[in-house]
Parts: C-alpha cells; sequence; structure tokens
C-alpha cells in the first residue's frame, strides 16, 4: 500500500510539473501580447512585418527610394518602453542601419528619405535577454523615427 501511494504521489507530482511547464508562455507570446495591448490601448492602425512580431506605422512615406539594411541613414528619433518611458533620443544623427538593432534594419526600409515611422519591436529584434542603459532585459521597444536622408 505505501509503494502504491508513493507512485500515485510521484504520478501527480509529474503531472502538474509537465502542466505548469507546458502553460508557460514564451518570451515571443508575451511580446506579442504586450505588443497588441500597446496597439490597442493607442488605438493605432499598426501592420506586422510578415510574421515577425515586428509591427510598424508609416506615418509618411518619404521618397520612392528606400534604404537597405547596410545603408548609412541620417535620422531623428526617440525611444521608449511600451509605457511610455523614454530611454534615447536623438536629432540628425547619422548612424549604419547594419550596426543598430535588427527591428531597425527590417523597419527602417519601409520609407523612403524624408518619411517618418513608428516601429514596435519586439524584445528578441532589440537587446533580447539583456539589460542595456535603462532598458530592462526583455523589453519591447517603440521608435518614432524621421528618416532624414540616406546613402
Amino acid at each position: 500500500m505505501y509503494k502504491l501511494r508513493n507512485s500515485v504521489f510521484i504520478v501527480v507530482l509529474l503531472i502538474i510539473g509537465i502542466s505548469t511547464w507546458s502553460c508557460q508562455k514564451s518570451q515571443a507570446d508575451k511580446d506579442r501580447i504586450a505588443i497588441e495591448k500597446y496597439i490597442s490601448d493607442h488605438n493605432l492602425p499598426a501592420v506586422e512585418y510578415s510574421t515577425s512580431g515586428l509591427f510598424y506605422v508609416i506615418d509618411k512615406d518619404g521618397g520612392t527610394t528606400h534604404p537597405n539594411a547596410y545603408s548609412d541613414v541620417t535620422v531623428n528619433y526617440k525611444g521608449y518602453l511600451l509605457d511610455g518611458t523614454g530611454f534615447d533620443n536623438a536629432d540628425t544623427i547619422k548612424l549604419n542601419l547594419g550596426q543598430t538593432i535588427f527591428g531597425w534594419q527590417l523597419g527602417l526600409p519601409l520609407i523612403g528619405e524624408g518619411g517618418r515611422i513608428k516601429l514596435i519591436i519586439p524584445s528578441s529584434m532589440g537587446y533580447g535577454s539583456r539589460s542595456v542603459g535603462d532598458i530592462p532585459k526583455n523589453s519591447c521597444l517603440v521608435f518614432d523615427i524621421d528618416l532624414i536622408l540616406f546613402n
């Protein structure tokens, strides 16, 4: 009888453990939920870039030619977390797009010179599980970017 109770106890613990493990959401799932809530709360007409988890709103298309992921770009931008906490901004800064976070590399080529875009970036396309400055690990990021020029 004692062995049977132990066996039942072990089986119950295994079932609870497996159920708990399988119910945990991945970071990508958590990001998607947070980003979709942000989009809904701010009533944004955001579009998802393919099925990547990156969302964007083009406020102004800009010119007909667009930068690529390795272009040198001159931009104005403001970066903030989904809760509105600002962490960075710059006016007329020149960057190589290939040396920026992946969310910028995918999103900025969607507009041309003179364009304006809002990028809502999942943590995996930002800084991932690393804390960087005032940005906590696993943070979704929002950027308002004006593309002044590129080459």
